[in-house]
């Protein structure tokens, strides 16, 4: 596993692997990380990437310089469409750009981990959101800050937001605005992990790292039935995990497991 230790990116958007686990990195300081069109789409091309080669197993999202991302960025809103009357032009850019960045990952088939150092507001919050994990600082602050400025979450934040926290906290915070810090957030169930500023880089991956060790069909099946069982039943959510213990009992990672268990060893899962 690489050190924490980094040079900042010279793109908004870059990718490297370490290990595994593919870190997928934002960097825009003039902006704390504001979103621009182009950024949206540059990270939701690196997720897919992602999700389609085998050597990954997990991913890191992250943004660099003490930032993991305020929002859209001004000059993008006006691209949008901000402040004209303009539906379908508004509809379609969201869609073709932010909501595709969204899209890209929570439909990543593989464990996808936000590291929040400092400031997640906005459709940056909601993009965190839209991560399996959350990895945070202790400087990491989050807002759903669309009410100060006349607007909704549109990010998937009214869907994401309920589902961590309940409906009536989840309400609050949208209806206020209101910024809470990485303590509230481990304490509402957006944060897993809070760590040591200095550290987020390095205890992130080493999390990821933790989770890409796994068997890649146990832990595709994992997010699927978990996202798949807030919208059914609880015998529709039995069923599934029929379907998906069956897959499991017939793949290679399964015999792999109880051959270390029983030999007290640690698994290599090849992802078969």
């Amino acid at each position: 596993m690489s050190s924490a230790a980094v040079s900042p990116p010279v793109a908004d958007v870059t990718t490297r692997d370490d290990g595994r686990v593919r870190v997928v990195t934002m960097y825009r300081p003039s902006s704390r990380n504001g979103l621009t069109l182009d950024m949206t789409t540059e990270i939701a091309d690196a997720i897919d990437a992602a999700a389609k080669d085998d050597a990954v197993r997990a991913l890191v999202l992250w943004g660099e310089g003490g930032a993991f991302c305020s929002g859209l960025d001004l000059k993008a809103a006006v691209a949008v469409g901000a402040g004209q009357s303009a539906p379908e032009q508004i509809r379609e850019r969201m869609k073709r750009h932010f909501h595709r960045m969204i899209r890209s990952v929570r439909a990543c088939e593989k464990p996808v981990i936000a590291l929040v150092d400092g400031p997640a507001a906005g459709f940056g919050c909601d993009l965190a959101l839209a991560c399996d994990l959350r990895v945070v600082s202790q400087r990491a602050r989050f807002g759903e800050i669309f009410v100060k400025r006349g607007l909704i979450p549109d990010g998937g934040g009214s869907f994401t937001l309920p589902r961590l926290i309940g409906l009536g906290r989840a309400l609050e915070l949208m209806m206020t605005g209101d910024i809470i810090d990485s303590a509230e957030a481990h304490r509402l169930g957006i944060a897993n992990k809070v760590v040591p500023d200095a550290d987020i880089l390095a205890a992130g991956l080493a999390f990821a790292h933790k989770i890409a060790a796994g068997p890649p069909l146990v832990l595709r099946l994992v997010k699927q039935l978990c996202y798949g069982a807030q919208d059914a039943s609880f015998d529709q959510a039995l069923d599934a995990e029929v379907e998906g213990q069956i897959k499991c009992l017939n793949s290679a990672d399964f015999i792999e497991g109880m051959t270390a268990f029983f030999a007290k060893r640690p698994p290599e899962f090849s992802g078969k």
